[in-house]
């Protein structure tokens, strides 16, 4: 077997550039000697060093823990060092799980978008939601936007915005019955966590395609079909987004929800 090895066999038989083997060099991790105009010449020594430091580093350890364990090989240190490294596998297994979940239930608000109802006026009943809100008036899509970043801060482990057919925003009364479709007195986003609760109850809700600035059509006719059927409207409506330009640049693809609670005239 020989005895000494120059940088490059080093490099093809573990894969590893010429560059990290003289960082790992830098570190004190190996020692190669010198050769014939100063060529560096790795020994033995340095193959089991690097054996370790391959294995290790695909385990995802950072080179100064590598370092610490090498000046203090032990049996019991390498068993705490292993049992280290399966907590944080198991800890990225549940972190990749909930990546997993989430993805899913945004295909799945994909899937309900497509599957919407449009252009139909039906009575539903929700329970109560809870919600992060914002209570900041608005009245153009990019202040929207930055209103949701702000409420997405509230739980960024679980809020999101693509796909998240629970982001949507309050349009008072008062604003309707003055001609006002686009006077948005905040933005909220459903969340079990969250401070606020929309009331629960029976809702008038429209589902439409396109231009959310068909709110002037379409809610006039929520109100018209409530007066007819002898409901009260209790404001404000809700604006949900089933569809944006965060999913679609094709505005005919955008899909808007319309809610608004209402009660039995006495």
């Amino acid at each position: 077997m020989k005895q000494f090895y120059k940088i490059n066999e080093i490099s093809k038989l573990y894969n590893i550039g010429p560059d990290s083997l003289r960082y790992y060099e830098k570190l004190g991790l190996l020692a190669p000697k010198r050769g014939k105009n100063n060529y560096r010449l790795y020994t033995l020594d340095d193959l089991w060093r690097l054996n370790i430091i391959r294995d290790l580093r695909r385990l995802g350890f950072p080179m100064k823990k590598i370092r610490e364990y090498m000046d203090n090989r032990s049996v019991e240190n390498t068993r705490k060092l292993l049992t280290e490294e399966l907590d944080a596998i198991h800890q990225q297994i549940q972190e990749l799980n909930r990546l997993q979940k989430n993805v899913e239930e945004r295909l799945q608000t994909l899937s309900g978008a497509e599957d919407q109802t449009l252009l139909k006026i039906r009575l539903q009943t929700f329970p109560d939601r809870y919600c992060h809100t914002l209570n900041t008036p608005y009245h153009t899509d990019e202040e929207m936007d930055l209103l949701v970043k702000q409420l997405l801060n509230k739980n960024t482990e679980n809020l999101y915005i693509i796909s998240n057919h629970n982001i949507g925003s309050f349009l008072p009364l008062k604003e309707i019955n003055n001609g006002q479709y686009e006077n948005y007195s905040g933005v909220f986003i459903i969340d079990n966590y969250g401070e606020y609760c929309l009331s629960g109850g029976t809702y008038l809700t429209f589902t439409y395609a396109g231009d959310y600035r068909q709110n002037v059509t379409y809610i006039p006719e929520l109100l018209t079909y409530a007066a007819r059927h002898g409901l009260v409207p209790d404001g404000p409506l809700l604006e949900l987004i089933w569809v944006d330009n965060h999913q679609s640049a094709d505005i005919s693809e955008h899909i808007t929800e319309l809610q608004l609670r209402v009660y039995p005239k006495d």
